[in-house]
Parts: structure tokens; sequence; C-alpha cells
């Protein structure tokens, strides 16, 4: 569970840092991340709802979807998705995102597990590719995409 908290983080984290650049959205801020459900599609995945604080003193956002690698020293551990998320300006409120992470191929359960024993986020990174929209006259953005992130770095 601790696992998933910090990749909603993340994917909140990497949501606001590629935003549309205007002054006031360094100032968007994650108040708080739970996890309103997990449930199991098969042995390989999950499908989750993410409850993301957000305070976006900003303009308006639209995230169509956000997919990723996480990888855990340099070798691919999952696939991620998201479902759209759209920020509204001007407010601090509660949004919900669905999410569904796959295990990559050669991936054992057992690994996952005994990564998230080891209680500890160091060489878990992410490529992160984000489609989205800001919603400020119409403005189309270009897919944005950052490559090996630290997820280290989003930990409380």
């Amino acid at each position: 569970m601790k696992v998933f908290r910090h990749i909603g983080i993340f994917l909140a984290a990497t949501l606001l840092l590629s935003s549309c650049g205007l002054s006031k959205v360094k100032d968007i801020a994650v108040t708080n991340v739970g996890i309103a459900y997990i449930v199991p599609t098969s042995a390989r995945s999950v499908d989750a709802k993410l409850l993301l604080g957000i305070n976006n003193p900003a303009c308006r956002l639209a995230v169509q979807e956000v997919s990723g690698v996480l990888r855990y020293n340099d070798k691919p551990v999952a696939h991620f998705s998201t479902g759209p998320l759209e920020l509204q300006p001007k407010t601090e409120d509660t949004y919900e995102l669905p999410c569904t992470v796959v295990l990559d191929d050669g991936i054992s359960i057992l690994e996952v597990l005994m990564i998230a024993a080891k209680n500890s986020l160091d060489g878990l990174k992410a490529d992160v590719y984000i489609q989205g929209a800001l919603k400020k006259n119409g403005v189309l953005r270009a897919p944005l995409s950052f490559r090996d992130l630290d997820i280290s770095q989003f930990k409380k």
C-alpha cells in the first residue's frame, strides 16, 4: 500500500511539474494523497483510484493521460497509465485519478514484494509521458516526456 501511495505522490507531482509554464504554476501543490481503492484485475495488474488533494492557484489544466514505465535499478518493473484529470483554476480540491499498473514481462509478484519490503524508494525511477492541454485560450501543449525521474525525491 505504501508503494502505491508513493506512486500516487509521484504521479501527482509529475502532473503538476508538466503544466503550462505560467508564473503561478510553480505554486501548485499536492496537499494530500490517498488511495480510494485497489482492485487486482489479474495476477499481474491492479486498478486503483488515487485521491489527490491539489491546491491550484493557476489556470485550468486538463491532462488526458499519463503513462509510463517504473524501473528499479534500471530494470523495468511495471507499466502504468491514468485516466483524465482536469484541475480547476484557483481552487483547492480533492481529485480522483483512476490508475492501472501492470507488471512488466519477466517480473514476478515476489520481486515486487521484495522491493516493497525494503521500505525504501531508492533505485525506483520512472519514464513518464503526458498528454494534456492548457485550458486557457484553448492553447494545446505538446506531449511531455520525462526520463529517469527519481521517485524517492517525492517521499514525504
